[in-house]
C-alpha cells in the first residue's frame, strides 16, 4: 500500500477540514485514483449531520500517486480536527510556502499521515517541517458497510444566499430556542423561523433561484412545474445542527438546499463556481420531529 501527493491548493483544502472538523471530532477520508471522498456518517443516536463529500483529485493535489490491493482505494480514519491543526497555519498571511507534500507512512509501528512542509523565510532560506496524524487504515469490509443516507426526492431545490449571510440571522433565533423551521417554495422563497409561546420571527428571502438538479448548468432556473408554486415545502432543524452546517460558509462559492419536506434537507455545497466545481461537499440534516 503506497500513497504520496503534493498539496497544491492548501487553502481549499485547510477550509475543508476547517468545516468537517465542525460536524465531528473524527471523519473518514477514501482516496481513490480519481477522487477523494470526505465522510462523516450518523453515530447510533441517528440525530447527527453527516458529510458525503467528493473532491477530484486535480483540484487540490498533484503527482498524486495511489497503489493498493483495494482498486487502488485507501480508506482512513482519523481526527479531523488533528489533520486540520497541521493545515490551518499554513494558510496564514506571511507564510511562504514551497512545498508540501502529504504520503502514508509508519511512526513506530503506527500508521500516519505525514505532511512534509517547505517554507521559505525572510532571508530566503528553505525551512522543512514534519508533521503527523494519526491514521487507522480501515478493512475493505468496513468500508462497503458505509452507506450514505437513503432520502425521497426532494419537493424543492434553491439556490441558498451566501452563508455567511444566513448563519448571522440563524445566531439571532437561536435565541427564541433549539429548534428552527427551514421552507422553502418553488418561486424562490426562503423561509427560516423560530417561535417561543409570546412570540414568532419569520426571516425571508425571495427571487432566489430554483434549479435543475442534475442537469450541465443547475444555475439555471427550472420552470414551475407544482400547480401551486407558492407551497411551502419545509423541515424542522436543530439550530445547533443548522448552525454546524453554516460553518461551510468558509468554502461555499454556491450552495443549494434541497427539502425533502418533513423528513430532511440536503445542502450541496459547491467547491468552486458550479459549472467546473473541483467538488460537492452534501449535507444531510436529520428533522426534528414535531
Amino acid at each position: 500500500m503506497r500513497f504520496r501527493a503534493n498539496i497544491d491548493n492548501v487553502t481549499t483544502f485547510a477550509r475543508i477540514m476547517q468545516t468537517v472538523e465542525k460536524i465531528q471530532k473524527k471523519c473518514i477520508i477514501r482516496f481513490s485514483e480519481t477522487e477523494m471522498r470526505i465522510i462523516c456518517n450518523a453515530d447510533p443516536s441517528g440525530n447527527t449531520v453527516q458529510i458525503w463529500s467528493t473532491i477530484r483529485i486535480e483540484a487540490i493535489f498533484s503527482s498524486y500517486r495511489i497503489q493498493s490491493n483495494s482498486n487502488n482505494e485507501i480508506s482512513l480514519l482519523l481526527s479531523a480536527d488533528a489533520l486540520s491543526q497541521v493545515l490551518r497555519p499554513l494558510t496564514l498571511p506571511g507564510i511562504s510556502l514551497e512545498d508540501v507534500t502529504m504520503k502514508l507512512a509508519k511512526k513506530n509501528d503506527v500508521p500516519v499521515l505525514n505532511f512534509e512542509i517547505a517554507t521559505a523565510s525572510r532571508g530566503g532560506r528553505t525551512v522543512r517541517v514534519s508533521h503527523d496524524v494519526r491514521i487507522d487504515i480501515m478493512k475493505p469490509q468496513d468500508v462497503a458497510e458505509l452507506k450514505e443516507p437513503l432520502c425521497p426526492e426532494p419537493d424543492v431545490h434553491i439556490v441558498l444566499p451566501p452563508l455567511q449571510d444566513i448563519r448571522p440571522v440563524v445566531e439571532r433565533l437561536r435565541a427564541l430556542g433549539d429548534v428552527v423551521a427551514l421552507r422553502a417554495n418553488r418561486s424562490g422563497k426562503l423561509q427560516i423561523s423560530a417561535a417561543t409561546e409570546n412570540a414568532k420571527i419569520d426571516v425571508v428571502w425571495a427571487n432566489l433561484q430554483n434549479p435543475r438538479i442534475g442537469e450541465e448548468n443547475p444555475s439555471q432556473e427550472a420552470p414551475a412545474e407544482n400547480p401551486d408554486p407558492e407551497r411551502m415545502y419545509g423541515v424542522l432543524l436543530r439550530t445547533k445542527s443548522l448552525l454546524q452546517f453554516l460553518g461551510a460558509h468558509v468554502v461555499s462559492t454556491t450552495t443549494i438546499a434541497c427539502v425533502c419536506h418533513q423528513h430532511a434537507m440536503i445542502f450541496y455545497v459547491y467547491v468552486g463556481e458550479v459549472a467546473d466545481a473541483g467538488g460537492v461537499l452534501t449535507f444531510f440534516l436529520p428533522p426534528v420531529q414535531d
